[in-house]
């Protein structure tokens, strides 16, 4: 199969190129780098600096007519895109409909869609399953409901199949701990170094965290899906992933203080505007649909991602 993965020098894209390849797919990899990094790209795979709003993608779609198109590139910081809508806009939406019109154009069998919980905004109810109504609160939140609403369209119209994953927390090795980065790689990085932790909020606030291993199986279990033929119900094609369960961000301060043996005390910041207080992620559908199930618990994958950040000096 030969699969282009946008936002494969990042986080997760970057461990699903790593899988696929392992398989024996053929990958190509697009990515501006803004966030991702060159050093995280396998090197079995054809990689392209590009844009996803760039023009020039055409002449790739061209050269490699695609299987399927696993688009994980993205603008994911909550806070910049309250500070800046039409930027993350421009990039969410208008950089995945360039997408979407060369997958149409170039004969794409199929999408498969990062998306986020954060379409939920706060939860009604808990844990939250895909019907869960949609009510984000910050802009990432409103760009990435929005194409899934695109994404359903192009189906419609033009018989481009495709899946849509809603990710948790996903933590693990190669998580930027700079910037907008993941709160246990943020966490993980000041404890190994000495720093003081920067709680935001009062650190009640709870979240699902899924290793990174466990959001990789799912994703490749998703990506081969048949295609499906003819009307189907489009919340079928979403899924959540998650373990079901929440921890708090002053239990997580806990439980690395003790794996990296930290003993300085938390500072508390203002909360920060968009986020949700509290999710837990009913993940049914994925686990009836095929068999996935998370395999590594919270405390195994904070080790493993200390583990990680020790090997690597990224402190």
């Amino acid at each position: 199969m030969r699969v282009l993965v946008t936002g494969g020098a990042g986080f997760i894209g970057s461990h699903l190129v790593d899988r696929l390849i392992e398989r024996g797919d053929e990958v190509v990899v697009i990515d501006n780098l803004s966030q991702g990094k060159k050093e995280n790209i396998n090197p079995k795979a054809k990689f392209y600096k590009k844009d996803i709003r760039d023009s020039g993608l055409e002449k790739i779609f061209r050269k490699y007519s695609f299987d399927v198109l696993f688009h994980a590139a993205a603008q994911v910081s909550i806070r910049a895109s309250i500070e800046n809508p039409p930027l993350d806009a421009s990039i969410n939406i208008q950089g995945s409909l360039n997408l979407f019109e060369l997958s149409r154009k170039y004969g794409v069998r199929k999408v498969v869609y990062t998306s986020s919980v954060a379409v939920y905004g706060e939860p009604q109810y808990l844990p939250c399953d895909e019907d869960h109504p949609i009510a984000p609160l910050s802009p990432y939140g409103v760009t990435k409901s929005s194409v899934e609403e695109y994404l359903y369209v192009y189906r419609t119209n033009y018989d481009i199949d495709y899946s849509i994953i809603r990710y948790p927390n996903v933590y693990g090795p190669r998580q930027s701990h700079t910037g907008e980065a993941g709160v246990i790689a943020i966490f993980s990085s000041k404890m190994l170094k000495g720093e003081r932790v920067v709680i935001n909020g009062s650190g009640d606030q709870e979240r699902d965290f899924l290793f990174i291993d466990d959001a990789i199986d799912a994703s490749l279990s998703i990506i081969d899906l048949p295609i499906r033929k003819g009307h189907i119900d489009p919340t079928n094609l979403i899924f959540n992933l998650g373990t079901g369960k929440s921890v708090s961000v002053n239990n997580l301060f806990e439980i690395l203080s003790k794996i990296t043996n930290y003993t300085l005390n938390p500072l508390y910041g203002p909360p920060r505007k968009g986020e949700i207080y509290q999710m837990q992620v009913n993940a049914t559908r994925v686990k009836k649909q095929l068999g996935w199930e998370p395999k590594i618990n919270l405390e195994e994958g904070l080790q493993r991602t200390v583990e990680w950040f020790k090997t690597h000096r990224i402190v």
